[in-house]
């Protein structure tokens, strides 16, 4: 088993349900969230409350510096039919990723102590294929 440096990380994103997805460039920084539901099954005379386990709730975000020619999480925003998002833990291992239709939302954040940033966030827009 081996570890690898999140520097390497990428983001591929269409802008597009049915376009083709690219890198996005400048990002430092991506999240997948896959919470389960959790439905109360607790019946009477039960010592504890239990549950059994729902659908995956698949989201999460990205963010970055923002960079003028970059225009893929902006376009990806307000695209009628969501993008395609594949998301890597490292370009080292090109067979572990997770990838699938999204619906985006993109902001800017502009700081006069920092750099212009962007930050994204993300929900399932159908069914998601996540090999790590």
């Amino acid at each position: 088993m081996a570890v690898y440096p999140a520097r390497k990380g990428v983001v591929y994103m269409s802008t597009t349900g049915s376009g083709t997805a690219s890198s996005v460039v400048h990002l430092n920084t991506w999240v997948l969230n896959r919470d389960t539901d959790k439905i109360e099954t607790t019946s009477f005379n039960d010592t504890n409350k239990t549950y059994v386990q729902g659908l995956p709730d698949l989201k999460g975000s990205f963010s970055g510096f923002w960079d003028d020619t970059e225009t893929k999480p902006f376009s990806g925003a307000s695209s009628a039919d969501g993008v395609k998002l594949y998301l890597y833990p490292s370009a080292d291992i090109p067979t572990k990723y997770a990838y699938g239709p999204a619906w985006v939302d993109c902001s800017i954040n502009v700081a006069v102590s920092g750099a212009v940033t962007i930050s994204s966030n993300y929900v399932a827009n159908g069914s998601w294929f996540v090999n790590f």
